[in-house]
């Protein structure tokens, strides 16, 4: 049962994201049809730079609506099942996950905080607890299948899995979804794993689209303040009130 560390694999995206951002765009404000507009678009006649120029002022103006038909889906594995209960959360997304009901989980993998890493004796309880757990495990699959319940005696024996088992997951969601996740939980405010998690899908968008996303992040760094308030800000920014009165 080895510790497990994040990786985000991107699967796939809408092909010619920037183009069908600006057509989307163009279409709102656009007498014409985009239809027609879309093999130049594809042929290169209107150059990226102007495409990009046009979606970034328009984002400015907190026109958001026309991303949405950009979608990114991400492959990621060597995250909990506590981080993936977060991911879940969030809405206009669509996840595929390993089951724990189906997929055997005798020799699971473990997500190891890394606070817990840092303190010799807090790792050594946290691992010995992990090989409890496997043990019990495999105790109660034996106790199930001798029973009887066959194929079934997994659904059951996953309840004594914890919640630093490792789990694997397919994730789709549109730009604006995603803007709005990288905003909450690349803050340092989120937990640390799932952090980790988004900056690595962060990554990924700017490189396909950086025209959206070299933007995207906290939602401190596009504000230029904290919107956390005193009692939660971890002091990167000022917040609102200072920065307003330019203290």
């Amino acid at each position: 049962m080895p510790e497990s560390q994040c990786r985000v694999t991107l699967l796939s995206h809408t092909p010619e994201a920037l183009s069908l951002v600006y057509a989307a765009f163009r279409q709102c404000y656009h007498q014409g049809f985009v239809g027609d507009m879309w093999p130049r678009l594809l042929a290169g006649e209107i150059n990226r730079d102007k495409q990009a120029a046009f979606v970034s002022r328009l984002m400015e103006s907190g026109h958001e609506s026309p991303i949405e038909h950009v979608s990114f889906t991400f492959a990621i594995e060597g995250i909990s099942r506590a981080c993936t209960h977060q991911l879940v959360r969030h809405r206009i997304a669509s996840f595929s996950q390993q089951s724990q009901r189906y997929v055997d989980g005798s020799e699971f993998d473990y997500i190891l905080p890394p606070a817990i890493a840092r303190i010799p004796e807090a790792k050594a309880r946290f691992e010995a607890f992990v090989a409890e757990v496997g043990s019990a495990y495999k105790d109660l699959m034996e106790v199930l299948e001798s029973a009887g319940r066959g194929d079934k005696a997994k659904e059951d024996a996953r309840f004594v899995l914890p919640q630093a088992a490792e789990s694997k997951i397919v994730v789709t969601m549109n730009c604006r979804s995603l803007l709005n996740f990288f905003a909450l939980r690349c803050c340092r405010r989120a937990q640390w794993e799932i952090r980790r998690m988004a900056e690595q899908m962060l990554a990924l968008c700017r490189e396909v689209l950086p025209e959206i996303f070299n933007v995207a992040g906290a939602k401190c760094e596009q504000l230029c303040y904290c919107p956390e308030g005193e009692r939660f800000t971890c002091g990167r920014y000022p917040l609102k009130d200072a920065a307003s009165s330019g203290e």
